[in-house]
């Protein structure tokens, strides 16, 4: 049997495409926190989310699409199913793909590129397969197709069955449009975004990183509590489809907050190149007035004054940046810190070593899954509110 996003064997050539109503979609997100992406993607209104491997289904209409890419801080890609069918053989895949209805999204006036995945299926040549694809594009639709367009049509082929979707973001959607610095070893928005929810953050309490590089986790926090749109300042890929809407799309675009937080979100790092990146990008997403960022080492990081909230830190991992046996007396000394100084806080460590994070003496809980981050795997560590 075979079922979900990509498979949907249930549903009809036909049936899929008269469907204009509801579309089945899906949010990709970092193996490991799709519970995560779930959790919020139910929370803005998608109520039929459900956590798979490697992201969340759903279902939507088109303004529902445009709405989960401004809006879903932790998905990394939302793609909609244009349809699917059974296919056993390349010439019945050139027949089919030369048939489907490809005009009523796409606009033969925009480039496209082909993605092709083969598996379990008697067409098992993802090679064979491309090639058919964009053959019925040319032919059919008149679009060229070319390696580098920015319009990705993806076809995965799976137990003979082909299901045809499309990339409707884009670039990645960590691109939000405003971070232009970044340090040595960025994290992604999107994947900090996913870090602060594990965490319990609401946007209700003050959030510190005093390891801050280019400003990722405050700047992220910030944007949280303003009830700002993630995608309010980039473009996307269906801008360019046939089904757009350009009046609808800027009616649910909002550039500005949509509250006024209490709560202040702060930064500090030793490298006085990093709080300028970071003050920058604040500045470019319109948080600079919730800020603070501040040149000063871990240890001389004082808790800030107000109510309690949540440290949160991507120290180096020792693996690319810093040499590990160094790392491990700093996190010692970090965890000194915050124990002596954070009473109340909790915190939150982002590590490929567990050694590390327990070095810092802090009592963590048990750490979340293992994420990919910059070709390593990191893992959350976090604490309840410190003694």
């Amino acid at each position: 049997m075979c079922s979900g996003f990509y498979l949907g064997c249930a549903a009809s050539y036909a049936g899929l495409m008269e469907n204009t109503d509801k579309m089945d979609v899906f949010l990709t997100a970092f193996p490991g926190l799709e519970d995560m992406l779930c959790a919020e993607a139910q929370e803005t209104g998608f109520a039929d989310a459900t956590a798979v491997p490697g992201g969340v289904e759903m279902t939507g209409t088109w303004p529902d699409i445009w709405r989960a890419n401004l809006e879903l801080r932790g998905a990394t890609r939302v793609l909609v199913r244009l349809g699917a069918f059974p296919v056993f053989h390349l010439a019945q895949l050139d027949k089919r793909s030369r048939k489907f209805p490809w005009a009523k999204t796409l606009r033969s006036d925009v480039p496209v590129r082909v993605e092709v995945t083969c598996r379990r299926s008697k067409i098992y040549h993802a090679g064979a397969a491309t090639q058919r694809i964009e053959t019925a594009l040319r032919e059919e639709l008149k679009v060229e197709v070319a390696k580098d367009a920015a319009l990705c049509v993806k076809v995965r082929i799976e137990d003979n069955f082909c299901t045809i979707s499309l990339d409707t973001s884009g670039e990645s959607l960590h691109k939000r449009g405003h971070k232009e610095a970044v340090g040595k070893a960025p994290m992604r928005e999107t994947l900090a975004a996913l870090f602060l929810r594990s965490c319990g953050y609401t946007g209700q309490e003050p959030v510190l990183d005093p390891m801050c590089g280019s400003g990722t986790f405050p700047i992220e926090a910030a944007e949280i509590a303003t009830g700002m749109q993630a995608g309010r300042s980039r473009n996307f890929a269906f801008e360019s489809f046939a089904s757009f809407d350009a009046s609808t799309f800027a009616d649910l675009r909002r550039m500005g907050p949509r509250t006024e937080p209490n709560a202040r979100f702060f930064g500090s790092d030793r490298d006085t190149g990093a709080i300028r990146m970071a003050t920058a990008n604040a500045e470019r997403a319109g948080v600079s007035e919730r800020t603070n960022f501040h040149n000063c080492a871990v240890g001389d990081v004082e808790r800030p004054d107000g109510p309690p909230g949540l440290v949160i830190i991507n120290p180096p991992y020792g693996a690319r940046i810093g040499n590990k046996k160094l790392l491990y007396a700093l996190h010692g000394s970090m965890g000194k810190v915050f124990a002596e100084r954070f009473s109340g806080w909790r915190v939150g460590i982002v590590t490929t070593e567990g050694g590390l994070a327990r070095a810092t003496g802090l009592p963590f809980l048990p750490p979340g899954p293992p994420v990919p981050h910059g070709g390593l795997k990191v893992r959350l560590y976090q604490t309840k509110p410190l003694p």
